[in-house]
């Protein structure tokens, strides 16, 4: 879906129906998967892949909510206020609190989300990815304030038991389906366009069953 400012045009659409009714579902032919990389293994001034072949870039956290803690081993007695008990950091900071003797620290919980093709992915070694997938770009100027497109489109291949995982970009929203439902999927959009153009033409879909 698309952002924007002030103008309708860089907003993009925001009416369901004409959404729907003008979808254009273009399938990419490429096979993309998704891969992970931790993030303290990760330099950010020298990506390790090249920003181009780089589809979708995601920072989140693995478990919780991507804190890090480091905990003291503490004597019996609890800590007081004046008696500092651990080390939480989140992202690149950090307030330290020593206590006791002896600390464990936990391995960073952050980890990168990337979406990218398959040949890059073995291109560049990357140990672990998953999901090998086929991208369906819904060519319609949606935008990010509209309301139920997406759960629409998931809805209905959800009922033609085709998982999809969506993307919203800022112009497009992106589907990535497995690699063998792709085509499937493709005319599961088409009928939705079709369903919503009749009912925009104030036809109801039994009335073309005939």
């Amino acid at each position: 879906m698309s952002a924007g400012g002030d103008d309708d045009k860089v907003r993009g659409e925001t009416s369901l129906p004409r959404l729907l009714s003008s979808l254009h579902a273009t399938l990419h032919p490429e096979t993309y998967v998704f891969a992970t990389i931790p993030e303290d293994k990760f330099n950010y001034a020298r990506l390790p892949i090249p920003l181009e072949d780089i589809c979708l870039f995601f920072r989140e956290p693995r478990q919780g909510n991507g804190a890090t803690t480091t905990q003291s081993v503490a004597p019996s007695s609890p800590p007081s206020s004046s008696s500092p008990a651990s080390t939480l950091t989140k992202g690149t900071h950090e307030v330290s609190l020593e206590q006791g003797q002896g600390t464990t620290k936990r391995p960073s919980q952050s980890a990168i989300t990337l979406i990218l093709r398959l040949e890059t992915a073995r291109q560049h070694n990357l140990p672990q990815y998953t999901y090998p997938c086929k991208m369906i770009t819904c060519a319609v100027h949606s935008s990010l304030e509209a309301v139920g497109f997406m759960a629409v489109l998931a809805t209905r291949l959800a009922q033609a038991g085709i998982s999809v995982n969506p993307v919203s970009g800022f112009y497009h929203d992106h589907l990535f389906v497995p690699v063998g439902r792709a085509a499937e999927a493709v005319a599961v959009l088409g009928q939705v366009r079709d369903e919503a153009a009749r009912d925009l033409a104030g036809e109801s879909p039994l009335d073309q069953t005939e």
